[in-house]
């Protein structure tokens, strides 16, 4: 039976309006590709935000890689991309190595500098991802697209085991998402990572994805699609039309 990378047991975050997620009780194992949707306000961001510790759990637990998430700290076997693509003033005076290097240095200790193996790490995960051209241009000076190949590259640069993509495609035109689908897909893939992927897109996570969990505080759905497809309560949920366009995953 696969490893398993994240569980969490009836975990609860409030903030002061009232609870954001209740009861989340979810297991996924190491090379699943699990697309995380719902509607604004669902709690999608604060899941992935409690498992990387950036938000506290009200009750509950979750655990990576078998440690409770307060006690886990190998975090360079967990990559992560933050929700928001416009993080760079157009002056920022980095490249794009030193921004995809940073990657590296945040798990080193002092003094903090790249070694010669690092810095073919960083060139090597940068031609993987199709940018080796743009090493030495500023990082503000980017397409969104390609800002976010950079992100990606960063969060991919330790080699790590586990990806949390939080709305990646949220500010990419329609060819460059779909292009960025592919990119993590073939990583899950090939390398074997495991993915986890906020999304709004529902119509197209199913060509990418193994797995959906839909969130809508709590858990309204988790499998896989074939489960979804099948399942009487989702389509009374969304609409047998829309459930078809959910399932069509040629």
């Amino acid at each position: 039976m696969p490893d398993e990378v994240v569980r969490t047991v009836n975990l609860t975050c409030s903030y002061r309006v009232g609870p954001v997620l209740e009861d989340i009780s979810i297991s996924v194992s190491a090379g699943d590709y699990v697309g995380i949707a719902g509607p604004n306000g669902s709690g999608k961001s604060t899941l992935v935000r409690a498992l990387l510790g950036l938000n506290s759990l009200s009750s509950g637990s979750a655990a990576l890689f078998g440690v409770p998430c307060e006690r886990f700290s190998e975090w360079g076997r967990v990559g992560y991309l933050p929700q928001h693509v416009k993080l760079f003033n157009p002056v920022f005076p980095a490249t794009v190595a030193e921004t995809v290097g940073l990657g590296l240095l945040s798990l080193k200790r002092f003094p903090r500098r790249l070694k010669r193996l690092d810095k073919q790490r960083v060139h090597a995960v940068l031609d993987e991802l199709g940018v080796s051209d743009l090493a030495g241009k500023l990082i503000g000076e980017l397409s969104g697209g390609q800002q976010q190949r950079v992100l990606l590259a960063r969060a991919l640069v330790n080699n790590p085991e586990l990806l949390i993509l939080d709305e990646p495609t949220a500010a990419l035109d329609p060819e460059t998402r779909e292009r960025f689908y592919r990119l993590v897909s073939d990583i899950n893939r090939n390398q074997g990572v495991t993915v986890l992927l906020v999304t709004h897109d529902m119509g197209t996570i199913g060509l990418h994805a193994s797995k959906l969990l839909y969130l809508d505080k709590r858990v309204l759905f988790y499998g896989n699609f074939d489960e979804f497809c099948h399942s009487a309560e989702m389509s009374t949920l969304f609409g047998e039309h829309s459930q078809h366009m959910m399932c069509h995953r040629h």
